[in-house]
């Protein structure tokens, strides 16, 4: 098994004690860890399961297998979340007792240039968290059109001004402008408004998202959760922008992402199969917020299914 400095190098996990305190981790229990990445949140529930407990552990990303414990009670899928209750079925596992997943990317991706998904280093533009896709960020720049360029950078990157970037990239956009990061970059330069890094960011975060089908696969990951916990298991959801949170704070106020249209002649008899354990997101404390600068965007949303 790799050390836990080992772990922490690749990714350190965030809101660590207070995700694994919301689990409610039962001994002999069945629990899925979405978002395996360098193993950290996994390492912290297999400490707190018996021999007969289990882990479910899923990751698209291969790098991640190399942080994979020698222990028999680890499961590991090398898929997106998104084929949850598909691959538990394979498996044999009809339910479980609590599912986490801690979205976005990894640090080892942000720290790796060749993966193209940080402002910081020079590489391709790739983007990519399963490498078996064949779309990458440089894909979308160099074939999507103007309206669905705009739709990416507004809707995914709330990126100020997505119109005119989109009708730049359009018009100017050569294979040399779209090659690498800092080309990329450079390329750029006349439609940044405002912080430089403030923009790149959310304009990298747009494609990201585009890539991976970020937000699509957290849909599908929600709309699986009712079926796949046990009564009284829970769910905790760790998210690092407002896309993705509003998401999930709505569908475990629901459990469903569109909420239902009020009929004047007819009662609802749908009730939510989730309970909400978090009124409020739990944000990182003053300590962690010190020691890992990611955390400042995370927000963690429990709930649990309703015991009916």
């Amino acid at each position: 098994m790799n050390s836990p400095d080992h772990l922490y190098d690749y990714h350190l996990p965030v809101l660590y004690q207070e995700t694994l305190e919301a689990l409610d981790i039962k001994p002999d229990g069945i629990y899925v860890d979405c978002t395996f990445g360098g193993g950290g949140h996994s390492k912290g529930i297999l400490e707190r399961l018996g021999p007969s407990g289990r882990l479910v552990a899923f990751d698209q990303d291969a790098d991640a297998q190399a942080n994979l414990p020698e222990d028999s009670r680890v499961l590991f899928i090398p898929q997106n979340f998104r084929y949850l209750q598909r691959f538990l079925r394979l498996n044999e596992v009809p339910a479980v007792d609590g599912i986490l997943a801690d979205l976005g990317v990894s640090s080892h991706q942000f720290d790796v240039g060749e993966r193209g998904f940080s402002i910081r280093f020079d590489g391709p533009l790739d983007m990519r968290m399963d490498r078996r896709g064949t779309t990458t960020a440089k894909t979308v720049l160099e074939q999507f059109s103007e309206q669905e360029l705009l739709r990416v950078f507004s809707n995914y990157g709330e990126v100020s001004n997505s119109k005119s970037l989109a009708k730049y990239i359009v018009t100017h956009r050569t294979a040399g402008h779209l090659k690498t990061v800092q080309a990329f970059k450079d390329f750029l330069h006349p439609m940044v408004k405002g912080n430089p890094n403030k923009y790149f960011a959310q304009v990298f975060q747009a494609l990201r998202i585009q890539v991976n089908e970020e937000l699509l696969s957290l849909q599908e990951l929600l709309e699986q959760i009712p079926q796949v916990l046990k009564p009284g298991g829970r769910v905790a959801i760790i998210t690092f922008h407002s896309l993705e949170d509003r998401m999930v704070k709505n569908f475990f106020k629901n459990g469903r992402l569109e909420p239902e249209e009020e009929h004047p002649f007819l009662n609802s008899t749908f009730k939510s199969p989730l309970t909400v354990i978090t009124r409020k997101p739990i944000t990182a404390q003053a300590q962690e917020l010190k020691e890992n600068n990611r955390s400042r965007s995370a927000k963690l949303r429990v709930a649990a299914k309703t015991d009916l």
